[in-house]
């Protein structure tokens, strides 16, 4: 087990720098001058000059990477243009929004997929409605189904907010940043309800797509163990069949599950900068949307690194979760 989480950490370590390598040099092919879109487009060349001194984009290309792995190292990401603050500010602002409705939509995913995959692989009763209600829901783009749950659920039925995360202008913004915590820790009960309502909409949009892909996953392995010698005699001795679906046969078909887990939950990170926009919500695919069109490189670079590093190290945590699951892939 300890060896085959040295060569994960290896192998993680070794796509990070890869990666903040490929940002570095995306943004050194771009046409856009960051430093003219930091002054505004009245700059001067002196003054464009100067201020590219001082960033050091007059440096050596070997020696601004340097740098630039430095400054990530350390936990500078440089200055966004557009904000005139630290990109690790702005993250550190507008991450924790982030995690909450990723988490949240991945909890969802999880729940809605493994029931997918169960009521299926068990033909539960109902299974058949429940499959064709995920696979219809998940066929559309999250965006087309963010605006289709908005005029059902919001602007129709006047069940759910659409935008934000609160309708408060005083919610907590700490401990932790992420809002159902917070207003808990404060022992705010109206705010922490407000708090809800706000996530489930975007939640359900983010978390249905991967729940079905989840839920196919698992009851494809779930069929297939099912034909097992060991099922077989598990039937034999009289055992129900919801009993051998839950206690001799999900354990040893969840490799593939954990697998498709890790990739939607890398996948949701990038997906909800669409979510993000739809519905106004405060984190960093907001500012991913409000940084493009002031071609704010820094603050894009940053959030692509953070982006990256999400999916790097869930990917990193479910290859040791299948290992838990069945031991024989420590071997390997």
């Amino acid at each position: 087990m300890i060896k085959l989480v040295v060569k994960r950490v290896v192998s993680m370590v070794a796509i990070l720098l890869v990666l903040s390598a490929t940002i570095f040099l995306l943004q050194k092919l771009s046409r856009t001058d960051p430093v003219h879109a930091y002054l505004g487009a009245n700059a001067s060349k002196a003054a464009i000059a100067r201020e590219s001194h001082i960033l050091g984009y007059d440096r050596p290309l070997v020696d601004q990477y340097f740098h630039y792995v430095k400054g990530v190292l350390t936990g500078n990401l440089g200055n966004s243009l557009r904000t005139r603050r630290g990109v690790a500010t702005d993250l550190g602002a507008y991450l924790p929004a982030t995690v909450e409705l990723t988490l949240f939509g991945l909890f969802l995913a999880v729940v809605l997929g493994g029931l997918l995959g169960l009521a299926s692989a068990g033909r539960w009763r109902g299974a058949a409605a429940f499959r064709l209600i995920m696979v219809s829901g998940a066929s559309a783009p999250a965006f087309l189904l963010a605006l289709l749950g908005i005029l059902l659920f919001f602007n129709r039925l006047h069940w759910l907010p659409a935008t934000n995360d609160t309708a408060y202008n005083n919610a907590p913004t700490g401990p932790t940043g992420i809002l159902v915590v917070d207003t808990l820790v404060h022992g705010q009960l109206a705010m922490w309800i407000d708090a809800w309502k706000h996530l489930i909409l975007p939640g359900l949009c983010v978390a249905l797509g991967p729940a079905v892909s989840i839920g196919r996953v698992l009851r494809t392995s779930l069929v297939t163990t099912m034909r097992s010698d060991y099922v077989r005699t598990a039937r034999s001795k009289g055992l129900t069949e919801r009993a051998v679906l839950l206690r001799h046969t999900l354990r040893n078909s969840l490799n593939s599950a954990l697998s498709m887990t890790g990739l939607q939950a890398g996948l949701m990170f990038a997906g909800v900068v669409v979510i993000e926009t739809v519905f106004a919500w405060p984190g960093i695919g907001l500012y991913t949307d409000q940084s493009i069109p002031a071609a704010d490189f820094p603050a894009i670079g940053g959030v692509t690194l953070v982006l990256g590093v999400g999916y790097v190290v869930i990917n990193t945590l479910v290859d040791v979760l299948q290992a838990v699951a069945d031991p024989r892939l420590s071997l390997a």
